[in-house]
């Protein structure tokens, strides 16, 4: 079984998640318990839609009860290298803008925390920046485009 690495912020957000589904779930149940009562045919679009739903709030549950599972809440990392849920400031060696992001692992990415966008370590810019100190400028190439960086600042 795949250990799931997140941050501690990951995982509490995971929870989270899971608790308003297991809410949901609850809510579904009510529903579908009551159009069950009240309809004299099985075969009802309202009906059929409430299972429908009830079974994807199911599954969305046994997936974020999996990762929870799994997770493995990532130590604090050393600022001497990029590791996963470090903060990088990035400068783009073309136009010379810097910005921020967090590398994370997949479960966590596309999250916006403050103004901080948090990708993947599976992505081509995270697989670029893993592993790299401060001063160093790489390539990336998404979409047959290349773009060049330097790593200003681990924080």
């Amino acid at each position: 079984m795949a250990r799931v690495r997140v941050t501690q912020e990951g995982y509490e957000r995971l929870q989270a998640t899971l608790e308003q589904e297991r809410e949901r779930l609850e809510e579904a149940t009510r529903i579908l318990r009551e159009l069950t009562g009240s309809s004299d045919d099985y075969d009802d679009s309202g009906l059929e839609e409430a299972k429908r739903e009830k079974g994807r709030i199911e599954e969305r549950i046994d997936n974020l009860e999996d990762q929870l599972g799994r997770a493995e809440i990532i130590a604090a990392h050393k600022m001497d290298r990029v590791d996963l849920g470090a903060v990088v400031t990035l400068q783009d060696s073309a136009s010379k803008e810097a910005f921020e992001i967090q590398v994370v692992s997949p479960v966590e990415a596309g999250v916006l925390e403050g103004d901080i966008p948090r990708i993947s370590d599976e992505s081509p810019l995270g697989k670029a920046v893993l592993g790299r100190k401060p001063g160093e400028t790489f390539k990336v190439t998404i979409n047959d485009r290349t773009t060049e960086y330097t790593l200003m600042s681990i924080a």
